[in-house]
């Protein structure tokens, strides 16, 4: 679908027709937040915990939200019901609107609502059963990470740096303690314990969170929240990726060295195939 329709401020567009003005705060300052809610078989996945997100991120920084629960539903399925495919990804954002420049909030404007949806890619079978490498780095970004902002320069640069050593993510580390990669949460494996950072300010809790917090209770895998310093990581059975377009990942290279026995693992054997049960269910 070369020009697919999708939503902004009330209109339902083709892409390569939709037009902000260029003093919209986003454009200007990234002043706004953003969600990616996936869909299977036409069916939102996990909505309520998305849009919960999207709510807290919005009060977060003060951009007052613009629809209620069920608007936001009725707008989502509008754009997803335009689109062809049966598996998707929706990216909505909201920022706070346009203003003449200035850093302090503006009074009485109308935020900016975009909505638009591609077909879902989802790595490979091949990828799975390989695993897939990593590269480490000292995390830059600003403190308050737990917000889903469109201000994404630090993800960005995470990102480039992971492309240009041929890794499919950046691990990152804050004062010696495990973060999130660049668009992912991270997950050590050791003696068949899962652990995962605390949630708090240093990192996004995705929504995979509550999900792997379910699958571990239903699977009878223990579950630890805390920190996790670097000399863990490298020493762990298993290192996960996940997120919505990773579901649950493979790390089995981090920086060259093997994580384990340099294969995917058992708990991330186990996971993957109770997320897909999962997505069947929802």
């Amino acid at each position: 679908m070369d020009d697919p329709l999708v939503y902004l401020n009330g209109v339902m567009t083709p892409i390569s027709e939709a037009r902000i003005p260029v003093l919209d705060r986003g454009f200007i300052f990234g002043d706004g937040v953003y969600e990616v809610i996936p869909i299977y078989h036409r069916k939102m996945f996990r909505p309520q915990q998305h849009m919960a997100r999207l709510f807290r991120s919005l009060e977060s920084i003060g951009i007052p939200n613009p629809h209620t629960h069920d608007e936001w539903m009725a707008l989502i399925g509008k754009v997803v019901a335009a689109h062809p495919a049966q598996d998707q990804m929706v990216y909505l954002q909201v920022t706070r609107g346009v203003a003449k420049r200035g850093h302090a909030f503006p009074k009485d404007v109308i935020p900016t609502v975009f909505i638009m949806t591609n077909p879902i890619v989802l790595p490979t079978a091949e990828v799975r059963a390989r695993g897939v490498a990593c590269v480490s780095m000292e995390d830059k970004r600003w403190l308050r990470c737990e917000i889903k902002s469109i201000s994404l320069l630090g993800n960005v640069l995470a990102a480039e740096h992971a492309a240009q050593n041929n890794a499919t993510e950046a691990i990152q580390f804050r004062d010696g303690f495990l973060t999130e990669a660049s668009s992912s949460n991270v997950w050590i494996v050791k003696n068949g314990v899962l652990a995962g950072p605390p949630k708090d300010n240093l990192i996004l809790e995705g929504i995979r969170y509550g999900l792997m917090e379910e699958l571990c209770k239903a699977g009878g895998i223990p579950l630890e929240q805390r920190r996790i310093s670097r000399d863990e990581v490298f020493g762990s059975d298993e290192v996960l990726l996940t997120s919505a377009t990773k579901e649950v990942l493979p790390v089995v290279t981090l920086d060259g060295k093997p994580i384990g026995n340099g294969k995917p693992g058992p708990i991330y054997q186990a996971l993957y195939e109770a997320y897909q049960a999962a997505k069947e269910a929802a």
